[in-house]
């Protein structure tokens, strides 16, 4: 078996907001491991208090996993800092061959009691944010499809549910994901003839990060939750998959498993057994 067929990631180039922890920080080692060229845009330069890892010791995850990494310390909310990391990014590594917009904030708060200036931090990173970078890329998307190199766009984000209780519960938060989510909706109809896919993941269970331990739910929705293992290797089936036969999907990470013949998802488990998870927002 070729390199390439074995590895299908070798060489790719993925510029990936956030990721110094968590669920990207897993998407990216599972590029990493195929020898991915990996620029990481995140602004955690140094150790957080309540949250483990910085676009460094991320850096270092993905080096020893097989990657060749860029780490650049910038925020995705600043135009020009976004500009000039994917000017680094083509620079250095050749092109861009995958975009991951991993990159959000949350808070549920309801909208009387939301500050405006965490609604506007919502919005910026999550929905501005994941516009910003795809639009930017986009040009170098476009030169990854002539060069027949399968470039993606993915972002994570739900499902389009208009069913109104999400709005009703989350309202500051909702539409900042669905702001995400409409730009997977938009820009696979936009690229469809350039060859680029565009898609949305989103898990069927709460993951075992550290938002959900500090700002949701605590240990105890840890123990019913999944860990982002589940979201990486669905994210890496999506991303590995044709892109002129792969886009305008908002695909769930178990049933992008099952349709690749995964249906034993007890590994991905925090806690072992058959007790109930957690379901995830918007589902």
């Amino acid at each position: 078996m070729t390199d390439q067929a074995s590895k299908p990631l070798a060489n790719r180039t993925v510029i990936m907001s956030g990721g110094s922890r968590g669920i990207g920080l897993e998407i990216a080692k599972r590029a990493a491991a195929d020898g991915a060229n990996i620029t990481l845009i995140a602004k955690t330069d140094k150790p957080h208090p309540k949250l483990p890892g910085t676009i460094h010791t991320a850096a270092a995850e993905l080096a020893e996993a097989g990657g060749t990494v860029l780490p650049f310390v910038g925020d995705v909310r600043e135009d020009e800092q976004v500009a000039e990391a994917v000017r680094q990014t083509v620079e250095r590594f050749g092109g861009i061959d995958i975009v991951v917009n991993n990159a959000s904030a949350i808070d549920l708060s309801p909208t009387e009691a939301i500050s405006m200036k965490k609604y506007d931090l919502m919005q910026d990173i999550n929905c501005r944010g994941s516009f910003l970078l795809s639009k930017l890329s986009i040009a170098a998307l476009r030169e990854s499809a002539a060069a027949g190199r399968n470039p993606h766009i993915l972002t994570l984000s739900p499902p389009l549910n208009l069913d109104p209780k999400w709005a009703g519960g989350s309202l500051g938060y909702t539409i900042a994901k669905y702001g995400m989510s409409l730009t997977t909706l938009g820009l696979a109809e936009e690229l469809k003839d350039a060859g680029i896919a565009v898609n949305s993941l989103w898990p069927r269970t709460t993951i075992a990060t550290a938002a959900v331990r500090n700002l949701l739910g605590g240990e105890e929705m840890v123990a019913t939750s999944r860990t982002p293992d589940i979201y990486a290797d669905a994210a890496y089936l999506v991303l590995t998959s044709p892109a002129t036969e792969t886009t305008g999907n908002f695909f769930l990470d178990d049933e992008v498993l099952a349709a690749h013949g995964i249906t034993d998802l007890e590994k991905y488990r925090v806690v072992p057994g058959d007790g109930p998870l957690t379901t995830d927002l918007f589902l």
